[in-house]
């Protein structure tokens, strides 16, 4: 593992750090917050997923969990969105592919099944590599996201409910298969293939039996994508159903911004520090 950086931030220490990923055939690079504690001992780990274009470096320079993280010991984790390099398929002229969009997703289709990988990256990949480097106890995880990492913290949580003991969205995109912004990437990742995508779709997999304790969800009533591409309803729907306690806050005059997500932040880390607790 390379370390790119650390810094020093509310006692504990903010870091940038490279490895070589099996899962996507390239380096990724992913931040790590840790707060400050005693020697030996095991933080639980919240990771924050971040949305469409970024890498882990917006959430990190505009998120504002470090003072939360802290005063609740947790170690925030921010993968990047996507598999990156010059070897990588990618398509330059959509921003809602390729490089900082991999929805993850496991593509099954050529030739972006070699790379993205996201899924198995988040589930797998990571977590080994973080119980290895750093204090985490990852028995205690909490997953949480923004828009398209808001749609992948619910089916991770979903299909990985003993991994996870809590998980929150920030404006998610809860059923990508049905949003004009996300059905063409699945296409294309998953070829027109009905099975493949309800399994990385947070609404289907919850009509098709899948299940979490409970979910906490923020969304701001000026997002601009909100009747486009976001439709918290469709969520609160599936849960209602299905018997699924879901906390849906609509938070007026918010935007899709990190300005939003700022806002929150501190919320969010807290009601996971609560389920996160011995």
């Amino acid at each position: 593992m390379e370390t790119i950086s650390t810094s020093k931030a509310h006692g504990g220490t903010q870091g940038v750090y490279r490895h070589r990923s099996r899962t996507t055939d390239c380096d990724m690079t992913f931040a790590v917050f840790v707060p400050e504690h005693q020697a030996g001992q095991k933080l639980p780990v919240v990771w924050f997923l971040s949305g469409l274009t970024c890498t882990h470096q917006n959430a990190m320079d505009k998120g504002e969990y470090r003072r939360a993280a802290a005063e609740h010991g947790l170690i925030v984790v921010l993968p990047d969105t996507s598999p990156r390099g010059d070897h990588v398929p990618d398509d330059k002229d959509d921003w809602k592919f390729g490089s900082g969009a991999g929805f993850y997703v496991d593509a099954t289709q050529a030739p972006y099944a070699e790379n993205y990988r996201m899924y198995s990256y988040v589930t797998e990949e990571l977590p080994a590599y973080l119980a290895v480097n750093f204090p985490a106890d990852t028995d205690r995880m909490a997953i949480m996201g923004h828009s398209m990492g808001g749609h992948g913290a619910l089916t991770i949580a979903l299909k990985n409910p003993e991994f996870y003991r809590s998980c929150s969205a920030l404006a998610p995109i809860v059923k990508p298969t049905a949003a004009g912004w996300s059905r063409p990437a699945l296409d294309r990742y998953l070829g027109h293939d009905e099975r493949a995508q309800r399994a990385y779709d947070a609404c289907l997999l919850i009509e098709d039996g899948k299940r979490f304790p409970e979910f906490y969800v923020d969304q701001g009533s000026a997002d601009t994508f909100l009747e486009d591409g976001l439709k918290p309803e469709l969520l609160k729907e599936a849960c209602e159903k299905a018997g699924i306690p879901l906390t849906l806050n609509m938070r007026e005059g918010y935007d899709h911004s990190y300005n939003f997500i700022s806002t929150f932040m501190g919320d969010h880390l807290a009601y996971h520090a609560g389920r996160l607790r011995g």
